[in-house]
């Protein structure tokens, strides 16, 4: 019964600390409405749906797609394994380089 009550207080304070926050930054900033405690409850369950896990383990950075590349990187051999670490380098070490300062071997100053 403990349990029970401290869960619905939890969930009445985050709903009305939704509801406050909203209504203290929301119709200044943005010229949005105003909600009210109903409305910031409902919002609380719409990010639920739309943004939170669910229980779920949390899958961390790579999330699915970690066993997919890890299978595809131990099957690679040596040689497929340094063109694609190049690959990868030119591809994100070099992002602030335009294409033709990259060409040249010039950087910009």
């Amino acid at each position: 019964m403990k349990i029970a009550a401290f869960v619905l207080v939890a969930i009445a304070l985050m709903g009305l600390v939704t509801m406050l926050l909203w209504n203290w930054l929301v119709p200044d900033l943005f010229h949005g409405p105003e909600l009210t405690f109903w409305q910031a409850l409902g919002l609380l369950a719409l990010t639920k749906i739309l943004f939170w896990t669910f229980g779920k383990k949390h899958q961390g950075h790579g999330g699915h797609w970690r066993p997919y590349w890890k299978d595809k990187w131990n099957n690679m051999n040596p040689e497929d394994r340094e063109r694609f670490k190049q690959k990868m380098k030119d591809k994100w070490c070099n992002w602030g380089e335009s294409t033709s300062t990259k060409d040249s071997g010039t950087s910009i100053d």
